[in-house]
């Protein structure tokens, strides 16, 4: 496994490198750049090249793409063309409010999605199935931003129970229960799309699996059917869930943007908006590797699951090692 790990790393190098070289080509091609976004227009063309020459946007595309690598290999990825702020420093601030969003939501939809798909596919054709069903198509089918809108409409602005954007009340030490209040509306809309879009997935994973010769054999044998489905059949089903629970961090990531501006949530969705708007080229380059960085972590924690999941899988990594 460790052998395995440590290939997975090596060729999550070229692809970063790879990504980078998209990004940018992708990013000047886009039109505009942060002299457009950062000055008066009225000031005169001398003024505009010299504030270019400053930002170093004068030179040659592949000149500037080599610099930026240069100093991200120091471990520097720059400073924002807009603030004037390390680039490391204002991604760093902005993640652990995303992280904590995510991550609550992640959680959440997986605890609502695993025991709501097992029960399902146990019990499948009664209330709870069709309840189920149906929560999993609703929550798949209502757009993010279209949710997100409604629960502010109902509990922000005609209730007035709960706040409608931010982290904190404005003036505020920013306490515990000051953020948990604030998390409430932004966790619910994103908690939604990942359980109704794990519960189609557990439901016909574990389908599946009740159908199998073994599980009949272990029913006629005497087992509960609580120790058939729990033990015998969750364990195999899982399989082809880690793959999907694998895909919902990079997801979650994409789709918190979107909750961010709604709820003026301050982390990386915000950031990213802010940074595409104002063309704050080294923003965006840095925050561009951070999420293909996500996307290669979750890919590779997901592999590791399978190992822990199935042992056949942890035996053939085992046997590739050997050779």
């Amino acid at each position: 496994m460790f052998n395995y790990v440590i290939r997975r790393l090596l060729i999550a190098i070229p692809v970063l490198f790879g990504v980078t070289i998209i990004n940018f080509v992708i990013m000047r091609m886009a039109p505009g750049n942060p002299v457009d976004m950062l000055v008066n227009p009225k000031l005169p063309e001398a003024a505009l090249e010299a504030k270019r020459i400053e930002l170093g946007l004068n030179a040659p595309a592949y000149e500037q793409y080599f610099r930026w690598l240069g100093n991200l290999f120091r471990g520097d990825l720059g400073y924002s063309m807009i603030t004037y702020q390390p680039v490391g420093k204002m991604i760093g601030e902005h993640m652990g409010p995303t992280l904590l969003l995510m991550g609550i939501a992640l959680i959440l939809g997986i605890a609502i999605a695993i025991p709501l798909g097992v029960l399902s596919a146990s019990k499948q054709y009664s209330k709870l199935d069709y309840f189920a069903v149906t929560g999993s198509f609703l929550g798949i089918s209502i757009p993010n931003f279209f949710l997100a809108l409604g629960l502010i409409y109902v509990f922000a602005l005609h209730l007035k129970i709960l706040p409608s954007s931010g982290m904190t009340e404005l003036g505020s030490g920013g306490g515990f229960t000051d953020v948990l209040v604030h998390l409430i509306l932004p966790v619910i809309v994103l908690t939604a799309n990942v359980a109704g879009r794990n519960i189609r997935y557990v439901r016909s994973s574990m389908l599946e699996i009740l159908g199998q010769d073994y599980l009949r054999t272990a029913r006629a044998k005497g087992l509960g059917e609580f120790l058939v489905v729990n033990r015998h059949a969750m364990r195999n089903a899982l399989i082809p869930i880690v793959t999907v629970l694998g895909m919902e961090i990079p997801i979650l990531f994409g789709g918190a943007v979107v909750i961010e501006q709604i709820f003026s949530w301050p982390g990386i969705g915000q950031l990213t908006m802010s940074s595409i708007m104002s063309r704050d080229y080294s923003m965006i380059m840095g925050l561009n590797l951070v999420a293909a960085f996500i996307v290669i972590a979750a890919n590779l924690l997901t592999d590791i699951a399978y190992a822990l999941v199935d042992p056949r899988i942890k035996n053939s990594y085992q046997g590739a090692a050997a050779k």
